[in-house]
């Protein structure tokens, strides 16, 4: 079959088949990873060749942790400063604890018992945020889970920089010093094209942000941290420098930035399926994804309830929404289950026991959340201010008084139909 004619099918399969199968609330990455595992199982040379498919592969993980980047506003983190700071040192502990337990659970050393314990308990941002639409939660809701899943991200990318790169001090250190510099550069880059290139180019930001997202996740990869770590930090950089070139941040280019990851990202996650063997799912590997599901997932769901009882003072269940639209790790778990086979020479079965679980925490939102509405009251735009107090985070307003939508922008809900 000619290379032109497996490419024809390929967008077939990844543009129509899963859209199809969305109406029984299977999320499109999912089918993408599916398709991408049946064809690697079937044995059959149906994949075009050459470099074409790896290539349109890292667009799709690059461009969506930097729409993840460019989801990192500061000044609307500092609103619940206090809240996503307890967050966080929640998810370090646990973190740090299920990387004990299954160092000593599996006789692995420290390194892959942490990228494990990352794989079981990272969000997976870019899918969380381009999923949201679709659960049915109020404003509110989506402010805490956008700014948890950011904040939790961030942790996560600074512990696997440390844990890949944690071979040796001098290694450690050359590439902290090469992450720094890049975090400087990007800025300038930034200065440079609103001082040079945009007066005279009108419409590039688009282009440029994207090529310096490719750029800095290619040297991010080689430094051994993989893609995404330089893809987020170029969103980052963007989201921090809008002040000065508000078109790189502004609601019609980040859309822009969203309609090419949606349109790159389903071969990101079918090229990972291809990745897949039917050895990687004996027996042992389906029992052990099955218990991690029993296990994590409501570990995950109760400490976000516990943590949002301690902090707003309200009931266990008014909290599930949020809790529920956190479990998916569906980019994180790919990638770090990737980087366990490759670089740690992870047991098949234990990268398998991954996929099931991330496969099926991924699926929990949809079955749960899709289509309903939300059950907590939103916020006033005074008491989003002080989300991070407990004795006004859930106050509503007066009775009789209409319900005012708080001024988030993090990011609105309209900017995301897709």
């Amino acid at each position: 079959m000619p290379d032109d004619l497996r490419y024809v099918l390929l967008l077939f399969a990844l543009f129509v088949v899963p859209r199809i199968l969305q109406r029984y609330r299977l999320p499109a990455a999912i089918t993408s990873f599916l398709l991408g595992a049946g064809v690697a199982f079937s044995g059959v040379e149906l994949l075009p060749h050459g470099p074409t498919l790896p290539l349109l592969a890292t667009f799709g993980i690059a461009s969506m942790f930097l729409v993840a980047g460019l989801e990192v506003n500061v000044a609307e983190l500092r609103r619940g400063a206090r809240v996503i700071v307890e967050h966080l040192a929640l998810r370090a502990l646990v973190v740090l604890a299920a990387g004990f337990v299954v160092a000593q659970l599996l006789h692995v050393g420290a390194r892959p018992a942490a990228l494990i314990a990352l794989a079981l308990f990272t969000p997976s941002t870019g899918f969380i945020l381009s999923s949201l639409p679709q659960l049915g939660v109020g404003v509110e809701e989506q402010f805490w889970i956008r700014a948890k899943a950011i904040a939790t991200e961030l942790l996560a990318l600074a512990i696997l920089f440390v844990v890949l790169q944690s071979t040796s001090a001098e290694r450690l250190t050359a590439a902290t010093g090469a992450l720094v510099v890049m975090t400087f550069v990007l800025p300038v880059a930034f200065r440079l094209f609103a001082a040079r290139i945009a007066p005279v180019a009108p419409r590039s930001e688009f282009a440029f942000l994207l090529m310096l997202a490719v750029v800095a996740a290619y040297i991010t990869k080689a430094l051994g941290v993989y893609y995404l770590v330089g893809a987020f930090l170029v969103g980052a950089a963007a989201q921090s420098f809008r002040e000065r070139l508000p078109a790189l941040s502004s609601e019609s280019l980040v859309h822009a930035v969203e309609a090419f990851a949606s349109l790159f990202a389903p071969f990101y996650f079918f090229y990972a399926g291809t990745h897949l063997r039917p050895a990687d799912f004996p027996p042992r590997a389906l029992w052990v994804g099955a218990l991690l599901l029993a296990v994590c997932v409501p570990l995950r769901v109760m400490l976000v309830l516990v943590h949002r009882r301690a902090a707003f003072r309200q009931p266990l269940r008014a909290g599930l929404p949020v809790a529920l639209a956190l479990t998916p790790t569906l980019v994180f778990s790919l990638v770090l289950a990737e980087i366990l086979r490759d670089r740690f020479a992870a047991a098949p079965w234990l990268v398998g026991a991954l996929i099931i679980y991330t496969i099926g925490n991924t699926l929990i939102p949809g079955l749960t959340l899709q289509g309903r509405a939300s059950e907590l009251d939103v916020l006033q735009p005074d008491a989003l201010a002080d989300a991070g107090d407990p004795d006004t985070a859930h106050a509503g307003p007066p009775p009789g008084e209409p319900v005012a939508p708080p001024a988030v922008t993090l990011a609105q809900p309209a900017r995301r139909s897709r």
